[in-house]
């Protein structure tokens, strides 16, 4: 096997690198070498990028989406061999500690979001991957590997920190606020429970569109109309759930003058700044706010529904590059709604 490959590297803040790195190896017998063949990026890579992030050091390899082949195991892996065709979970779990014993896999105790982020990622050829058999889920002999790679983080974010957290239920009224991938993640797992009204909520037209098609009832384009008058003027006092899936100040704010007594507000969004969290308004009025990082336990129940055709989410990608344009994949990426990318897929 060769010594080197190529790779995705960070350089600090608004430094990124496609360069020859070592090929990694195994270094405890419940890793796993795994030989990438798809990978995407994620609108966290682009956080690391912009300084959100401070743990990711520089040096890093980035990325903690995607597919592939596993290439090698260490003496303990039992649920997997060389040849099997695997999802890479975005976080890694022992299985074991007090947290993965609670589902909460998000804050394993020798894992959690460590891949593209306190390790070496997936935007490269090959991956190693601790804690394999908890970590990895196997494909289905047929299954589009190419939609599989939005099961790695994107699906399971929307479904549990969205719609799980934000208890949808038949006949609610929810509103969406944010069209990226996991705002169009929660719109698609949200049907499964049957909420009477979708809204979402975007300054982008095509994104709109696109979440029309995908199962939206309603769309408000919020740099054109003011968002809580209208869904005041269109329901009896505001809507059932709010999902905040941007991360930023202002649509944290449409959750709260949307949400009406007795709602969910179920933060999605990576917030780098503080909010104004308006409780002299909120503290009488029964409503719950969830915060959450994935745990991927969901993960899954959602390749079924894949595998059954309930949802497609090979919709959700709009562009394909090389591993050699990575860069220029980020770029585009990184200019969403002008180039009209939803989730890129980089071959390695």
């Amino acid at each position: 096997m060769k010594k080197t490959m190529k790779g995705l590297v960070y350089g600090g803040p608004g430094k990124i690198e496609l360069k020859e790195i070592p090929v990694p190896v195994i270094e405890k017998p419940t890793d796993a070498l795994v030989k990438i063949s798809k990978t995407t990026i994620c609108g966290t890579d682009l956080g690391i990028l912009h300084g959100k992030t401070p743990s990711c050091k520089p040096g890093t390899t980035l990325g903690h989406e995607g597919v592939g082949v596993i290439e090698e195991v260490g003496g303990s892996v039992r649920n997997f061999k060389k040849g099997d065709h695997v999802i890479i979970s975005c976080i890694t779990s022992d299985g074991t500690c007090e947290y993965c014993k609670k589902q909460m896999y998000a804050h394993c105790e020798d894992g959690g979001w460590i891949l593209g982020h306190l390790i070496n990622g997936t935007q490269t050829e090959f991956v190693r991957i601790p804690h394999a058999d908890n970590s990895l889920h196997p494909i289905p002999a047929g299954a589009d590997e190419e939609a599989l790679v939005m099961l790695s983080d994107i699906l399971p974010t929307g479904h549990e920190i969205g719609v799980l957290n934000g208890k949808v239920k038949p006949g609610d009224t929810i509103a969406i606020v944010g069209a990226g991938p996991v705002g169009m993640s929660a719109l698609l797992t949200a049907q499964f429970y049957s909420p009477a009204k979708i809204y979402m909520i975007d300054l982008d037209d095509n994104r709109l569109q696109l979440a029309k098609t995908f199962g939206a009832t309603d769309t408000i384009n919020s740099g054109k109309e003011d968002v809580a008058k209208r869904i005041m003027s269109e329901t009896k006092d505001g809507v059932d759930v709010a999902i905040e899936a941007v991360g930023v100040p202002m649509t944290f704010d449409v959750c709260q003058h949307i949400i009406r007594p007795g709602g969910h507000i179920a933060n999605v969004g990576v917030h780098g700044k503080s909010v104004d969290l308006q409780l002299q308004d909120l503290w009488i009025r029964n409503i719950t706010l969830t915060t959450g990082l994935v745990s991927t336990n969901t993960t899954p129940m959602l390749l079924k529904t894949v595998m059954s055709g309930k949802i497609d989410p090979n919709r959700l990608i709009t562009h394909h590059f090389k591993l050699d344009e990575i860069l220029k994949a980020y770029e585009v990426f990184g200019n969403a709604s002008k180039e009209k990318a939803m989730k890129v897929i980089i071959e390695a």
